[in-house]
């Protein structure tokens, strides 16, 4: 149980990710109302009390529901947590902005950016929803882990400590470790530009480099996420807790990762229409590569690794030729 009396939670997205987090809230106590805009997979997901299409093989819990009705998602709820898409989360928001009342928080576990203005979320955020407490839930965790209960350790941040708090002994259980922060920009860069090294490291492994690649594409990684993260305000402990380098190397080595898996695809080429279909699930990497690019080059900021996955997806260039760039690098120190 979490420290929290029981609570209604409104989760706002059908897909793994939100399914197994409503399953954790309501092993915690709470009762959760799920919102989908599918009404054929929020039907299945009624009809047969566990998400099918998503997260096959587990069962909802008594005190999950689930709607099309965004109203009715929100009735009653204490509060409110966003698990869409990036590409969808200003669509979500502005829905949202009338029904949400003025006083209430907002909480999200959707990694990425806006892929129209390439904002950070709770930039977004506060652009729809205006001044009310925000907080961001990121860090190593796999949907499907999570739903099975193994243990798993995650970052709340917000700009407000006690809306954090508040956020966290929600998600708080048994196995289950919420962790707080005030670096709402540096987590949120984390959990968006992990996803796009992931994507690098599956071409890597696709290509047969071995672990020592992986290795060096990881830490190498790690200094972009460093560099792009603190230049637009994030601290650098950041990057070296559960939502830097946790989730970086969670997602750069486990096939879980369908960030990893599109670049073995990739590596092993096939086009990227098609091992997106393959997948069959959101690849944020894909979204926010081209954000990342923009960002790059708009702070002057390098971030070579990152670069060459942008010219993979986007530049029709080939993963070898991508790799060749790569090594081809004049040497530099290391640090500084």
């Amino acid at each position: 149980m979490s420290g929290r009396p029981a609570t209604t939670v409104a989760v706002l997205g059908s897909g793994s990710w939100g399914t197994a987090l409503g399953i954790l809230l309501c092993g915690n106590g709470h009762r959760v109302q799920m919102w989908g805009h599918d009404a054929a997979q929020i039907d299945a997901l009624c009809h047969d009390r566990e998400n099918r299409q998503f997260l096959p093989g587990v069962p909802l819990p008594a005190t999950f529901s689930a709607t099309t009705a965004l109203d009715v998602a929100l009735d009653g709820a204490d509060d409110c947590l966003v698990v869409v898409p990036s590409h969808a989360f200003a669509s979500v928001l502005d829905r949202l902005g009338g029904l949400l009342p003025s006083t209430s928080g907002l909480a999200w576990a959707t990694k990425g950016m806006d892929p129209t203005s390439g904002e950070l979320l709770h930039e977004v955020a506060r652009a729809h929803l205006g001044d009310r407490p925000l907080a961001v839930v990121s860090g190593p965790s796999f949907a499907r882990e999570v739903a099975q209960g193994l243990p798993t350790a995650v970052t709340v941040a917000a700009d407000d400590p006690a809306f954090a708090q508040r956020i966290a002994l929600l998600l708080h259980g048994q196995r289950f470790r919420a962790y707080t922060s005030t670096d709402m920009i540096g987590v949120e860069v984390c959990g968006a530009a992990k996803n796009v090294l992931a994507i690098a490291t599956g071409i890597a492994d696709g290509l047969g480099f071995g672990a020592n690649t992986r290795a060096a594409l990881i830490t190498r990684g790690l200094a972009e996420l460093i560099r792009i993260g603190t230049a637009l305000g994030g601290r650098a402990e950041t990057f070296m807790g559960l939502a830097g380098l946790g989730d970086l190397v969670l997602t750069c080595t486990d096939n879980q990762s369908r960030n990893r898996r599109l670049g073995l695809a990739l590596a092993a080429g096939e086009r990227l229409d098609e091992a997106q279909a393959r997948i069959g699930q959101e690849v944020e990497g894909v979204i926010t590569a081209r954000s990342m690019h923009r960002l790059a080059v708009r702070l002057g900021i390098e971030m070579p690794i990152s670069e060459q996955v942008y010219r993979v997806l986007y530049e029709d260039v080939s993963p070898e030729q991508a790799t060749r760039a790569l090594l081809e690098r004049e040497p530099r120190a290391e640090l500084g």
